[in-house]
């Protein structure tokens, strides 16, 4: 087994910022490497690791839900982004949301001052050298001379799809005599503000996002774009029938302002409900900024401010980010990729975040925990681990990485959220849903802390 005495980590997102503290916590030198500020990119505002460039919410924070599971499994596993989204969480319900200023600023801060760790503000033009223990984790804005590189590497010419970042406004600048504070079905404390719209307004609202005119998509040709399901533009979703919205994003089923009257009084609960309601998410911790809830868009800035200024309650709203849309870049990984993250036909190179096909923040910094600790551990000479297919980490690079499973499929490969779906089948059937979930959650859990004690970190 060859041994190395450094590992070099590409990209400072999510997944490289786990990563490379992985590696450097379990004693071996860390090269990090970051194109900001030398490059810029087209969804980046700041210099630091780690940005969270779209929502402010790594998803649901219960252990009964996918994502909630995966922040679970994440603390058993010692992860710092997550210990650190945890110490800079805002208001959000059921979701673990942060004040993602504070919390990309704490992880730089934090990798910047490990002694084990050397950062490179460069750009990565070219893959390294065989000889070079390296784990790609540049994401979804890969550099054009990179993911040509990777390109002819993997042999496979086009791994790509859209996605964008909703609008960001002003606390203080919401109308709150018609907007209020509350959260679905009373659960948990009231921190989101809601923006209620009667069938007209709805309706109006709609025919305006679906007239609108879009941003010109760069880099690709518009025509063949596609847009992953989990992050469809705003517009996207008005054009697929009158009543999409109102089924995702603008559900207002379980939303209640109590100014309307008693919610237990049937003919007041009929003829006072919203039709439709837009949700607004608190951005950091002191309520200052509200991001809107599913409002990924492409629209130009002056047909977002003018759109969105017609929802009730947003008729002054002062925008300090409008809605962005960028390419994102995804690797092929059933035909490329081994479960350790490591690429078949050169197993010196791992992969992590949402380059490898996986979806969602929690995944991002799965993939960056298990090709981190695997580096390390090539490093020190010992075999690379994967995790139990009954953990959510380990369902998830099982189901990127198994090329007979994703084979079954007529469609081409697509990144994957976190879902109870991929999880193996529990010994006996559970018929409720929240058990059933819930029984997942505790095999998991179990399993993984019975993996942990088994490897040597």
């Amino acid at each position: 087994m060859n041994h190395y005495s450094s590992v070099r980590v590409v990209g400072a997102g999510l997944a490289g910022t786990e990563a490379a503290w992985q590696v450097a916590q379990a004693g071996v030198p860390v090269t990090l490497v970051e194109m900001r500020p030398f490059k810029s990119s087209p969804a980046h505002h700041t210099d630091n690791f780690a940005e969270l460039v779209c929502s402010n919410s790594f998803g649901a924070k219960s252990s009964d839900r996918a994502a909630g599971l995966l922040h679970h499994e994440l603390r058993l596993l010692n992860s710092l982004v997550i210990s650190q989204a945890d110490n800079f969480s805002v208001p959000a319900g059921g979701a673990l949301a942060v004040d993602r200023s504070r919390f990309s600023s704490s992880l730089t801060k934090s990798l910047s001052e490990h002694p084990l760790v050397t950062i490179e503000r460069t750009e990565q033009l070219s893959l390294p050298k065989p000889q070079e223990l390296t784990v790609l984790a540049t994401g979804p804005l890969t550099g054009e001379s990179l993911a040509s590189e990777l390109r002819k590497f993997s042999g496979i010419a086009h791994c790509h799809f859209y996605d964008a970042a909703s609008p960001i406004l002003l606390g203080d600048s919401i109308d709150l005599s018609t907007a209020f504070r509350a959260s679905r079905y009373d659960k948990g404390d009231s921190d989101y503000i809601n923006c209620p719209m009667n069938k007209d307004q709805y309706l109006e609202f709609r025919l305006a996002l679906t007239k609108a005119e879009q941003a010109e998509l760069k880099d690709f040709d518009q025509a063949s774009a596609c847009f992953f399901e989990g992050c469809l533009p705003i517009e996207q979703l008005a054009r697929r029938g009158e009543d999409t919205m109102r089924f995702g994003p603008l559900k207002p089923i379980g939303i209640w302002d109590p100014r309307w009257g008693d919610l237990r009084d049937t003919a007041v609960r009929r003829s006072k409900r919203a039709y439709a309601v837009v949700q607004l998410r608190q951005e950091d911790c002191e309520g200052r900024l509200w991001n809107m809830v599913g409002f990924q868009t492409n629209l130009k800035w002056g047909e977002q401010k003018r759109i969105f200024q017609q929802i009730p309650g947003l008729q002054k709203a002062e925008f300090v980010r409008f809605g962005v849309m960028h390419r994102n870049t995804f690797l092929d990984s059933p035909k490329l990729l081994l479960p350790t993250l490591q690429f078949r036909k050169c197993p010196s190179f791992l992969v992590a975040g949402q380059l490898i096909g996986t979806e969602g923040y929690a995944a991002a910094v799965a993939g960056g925990w298990l090709a981190g600790t695997n580096a390390a551990r090539l490093a020190r000479g010992l075999d690379a681990i994967t995790l139990p297919s009954t953990t959510m980490i380990g369902a998830l690079i099982s189901f990127v990485t198994s090329p007979e499973r994703t084979s079954k499929s007529k469609s081409t490969f697509q990144p994957m959220p976190a879902n109870f779906g991929l999880l193996p089948n529990l010994p006996e059937r559970v018929r409720d849903k929240r058990q059933r979930y819930g029984a997942y959650r505790d095999r998991a859990l179990n399993q993984l802390k019975v993996a942990i004690s088994s490897y040597s970190f």
